[in-house]
C-alpha cells in the first residue's frame, strides 16, 4: 500500500470522508473549528456540504487527503490559526505571535486504520504548511497516555503521534475532549 497525500480539493472525495451518508443530516463536515459558531449553526443540510465545496474550491484547500491509489482513505483539516475559531478559543493558548497553522482534525476511514494513514495525514498536512509558508504548525491533540480513546474523539490526534512527527509540547490547555486533556503542541518550519 503506498499512501499519497494530496490537497484537499476534489469535494467528492472530502464528503466521502467527512460528510454525512444522507445528504440532509447536520453533521460536522469538519466545520465546528473552521467557522464561527452562529454561521455554524445556520448551515443545515446540504448547505452545509455546499460551503465544504466552496472550501474546496479556494487557496489553499481545507486541507489534505490521503489516498490509497485513488482511493480517499484519510482527512487532515489544517488551516491558518487566524482563518479558525482556534483564533479566539479562549481554552487553547497563544504561544506568540507568530501566523501559525492549525492542523486539528484527523479522520481514517473505517477498514483503513492502524495502516499508518495518521502518519501519512500528520505528515501531509506538515509538508501542505510548510509549502503554503507557515514558519510553524500547531496540533491540539489528546493527551491520554496510554488510556484508549472512542474513534469518535480521537479525531483531534494523540500525543504520542504528534511526537513521532517531531512536534514538541509548547503549552497546557484548558480544553478536555473524552475526558482527556489537550496539550498544545508545536512544530517549526523555518
Amino acid at each position: 500500500m503506498a499512501i499519497e497525500v494530496r490537497p484537499a480539493s476534489v469535494f467528492e472525495d472530502v464528503r466521502a470522508l467527512v460528510g454525512p451518508k444522507s445528504p440532509g443530516a447536520n453533521v460536522c463536515w469538519c466545520l465546528s473549528h473552521r467557522i464561527p459558531s452562529k454561521l455554524n449553526n445556520e448551515l443545515r443540510g446540504p448547505a452545509r456540504g455546499e460551503y465544504v465545496a466552496g472550501l474546496c474550491r479556494a487557496d489553499p484547500p481545507p486541507g489534505v487527503i490521503a489516498y490509497d491509489s485513488d482511493e480517499p482513505v484519510g482527512w487532515a483539516a489544517v488551516a491558518p490559526r487566524s482563518a479558525t475559531s482556534f483564533a479566539r478559543n479562549r481554552k487553547i493558548p497563544h504561544v506568540d505571535d507568530l501566523p501559525v497553522w492549525s492542523l486539528w482534525c484527523i479522520r481514517v476511514r473505517p477498514g483503513h486504520r492502524k495502516q499508518g494513514i495518521t502518519h501519512a495525514l500528520i505528515a501531509g498536512a506538515v509538508e501542505f504548511a510548510r509549502e503554503s509558508g507557515a514558519p510553524v504548525i500547531e496540533a491540539y491533540p489528546l493527551d491520554n497516555g496510554d488510556a484508549r480513546v472512542d474513534q469518535t474523539m480521537a479525531y483531534a490526534g494523540l500525543r504520542k503521534n504528534f511526537e513521532r512527527a517531531g512536534f514538541v509540547h509548547a503549552a497546557d490547555t484548558t480544553s478536555v475532549l473524552a475526558g482527556h486533556p489537550r496539550i498544545l503542541m508545536r512544530l517549526d518550519l523555518r
